[in-house]
C-alpha cells in the first residue's frame, strides 16, 4: 500500500515523531475515501490534478478552515514527491496547487493576572487525584511552553529530580531539556507518589487517564479548555495558548528571544518573534504615560 510505504519512509528515514506520522496518514486516508468515493478506485497513482481541485472544493463546502485545508495540501505534495522519487508517479497532480491565504487572526495570550487566578483560587480544581493532575498538566504546559504532544510523550524517567530539569522529545524527535523551578519539582514529585498509590500498572507515562491509560490529544485540550474557561473569556483556550501565554510572559519580562526560541524548541528565531509583539496591557501603559490627552 502506497500510503504505507510513505508513513514508513517519514518513520525510517526523516525521523518523524509517531504523532507527526500519524496527521500525515489520516490527511491521506481521508483523501483517498474522498477520491475512492468520485471514482470508485482507491488507486492514488491515477489521481490527477481535477480530482485534486474537486477535493478542496469539497473541503471549503464543509466548513474547513484555511489552515485545516492547506495542511492537507502539504501532507498530498510531500506524498506524490515521494511517489516521484520512488518511481510510482511520472507526475505529481499536486504540480500548480498553492494554499490558500490565510486570514492572519491576532491570538491574545492569557495574562498573567487569569494564570494567577487560575492557580491561587480556591475550589477551582477538585480535591481528587484528577484534579490535582489536571492542574499540575496545566502548570507544566504554562511554565516550559512546552506542546501539547511533548506534554503526551513524557515519560518518568524524563525527569531529573537532583538538577531540576525535565528532558522533552520535540518535533523529529529531537531532545532538549528544560529547567524547572522548586515548586514545580514538589509537584511532580507529590503527583508520582500519588500516581503510584493508585496505579499499580508500569506504564512509563507520566500522565495518565483515570484508568491508568496514556494522555492523548483531546483529553489534554478538554482539560485546558475546560478551567481555563472558568476565568477567562477569550475564544481560544487551548494548551498551544499556554504555549503562547509562557512565551510572550517570558519576552515581556525581559527574557532573551534567543532563550526563548532554545527553550520552545524552534528551530530558528523566524518562529519565535511572532511572539515578540506587545501586548495591549503594554500598549496601553505606554499611551497612558506618554500621550499628553490620555487622562483626560
Amino acid at each position: 500500500m502506497l500510503i504505507q510505504k510513505f508513513l514508513d519512509y517519514l518513520k525510517m528515514e526523516k525521523n518523524y515523531s509517531s504523532l507527526t506520522i500519524k496527521a500525515y496518514g489520516d490527511d491521506l486516508i481521508d483523501f483517498q475515501k474522498f477520491y475512492s468515493q468520485v471514482n470508485s478506485s482507491v488507486d492514488l497513482i491515477h489521481v490527477r490534478r481535477a480530482d485534486v481541485r474537486n477535493y478542496l472544493m469539497f473541503l471549503s463546502e464543509h466548513g474547513y478552515s484555511e489552515r485545516s485545508i492547506n495542511r492537507k495540501i502539504s501532507s498530498l505534495k510531500s506524498f506524490y514527491k515521494f511517489l516521484l522519487k520512488i518511481g510510482e508517479v511520472k507526475f505529481s497532480p499536486m504540480n500548480g496547487v498553492v494554499g490558500l491565504k490565510q486570514k492572519n487572526k491576532i491570538q491574545i495570550p492569557f495574562s498573567i493576572d487569569e494564570m494567577n487566578q487560575l492557580f491561587n483560587s480556591d475550589g477551582v480544581f477538585p480535591d481528587s487525584f484528577e484534579g490535582r493532575r489536571d492542574a499540575l498538566v496545566i502548570e507544566l504546559l504554562y511554565q516550559t511552553g512546552i506542546r501539547r504532544a511533548e506534554l503526551i510523550q513524557l515519560k518518568v524517567n524524563d525527569i531529573d529530580f537532583a538538577q531540576n530539569q525535565i528532558k522533552i522529545l520535540g518535533k523529529r524527535n529531537k531532545e532538549r531539556l528544560l529547567p524547572i523551578g522548586d515548586d514545580l519539582r514538589d509537584k511532580l514529585s507529590n503527583y508520582l507518589e500519588e500516581r503510584a498509590l493508585r496505579f499499580s500498572s508500569t506504564n512509563d507515562y507520566l500522565f495518565l487517564t483515570s484508568k491508568g491509560k496514556a494522555f492523548y490529544d483531546k483529553l489534554v485540550y478538554k482539560i485546558v479548555n475546560t478551567y481555563l474557561s472558568l476565568v477567562s473569556t477569550k475564544s481560544k483556550k487551548s494548551p498551544h495558548m499556554l504555549r503562547h501565554s509562557f512565551a510572550t510572559h517570558m519576552l515581556n519580562q525581559g527574557a532573551d528571544l534567543s532563550a526563548v526560541k532554545e527553550l520552545l524548541g524552534h528551530s530558528s528565531l523566524v518562529s519565535t518573534q511572532i511572539y515578540t509583539h506587545s501586548s495591549i496591557e503594554q500598549l496601553k501603559k505606554v499611551f497612558n504615560h506618554a500621550h499628553p490627552r490620555s487622562e483626560k
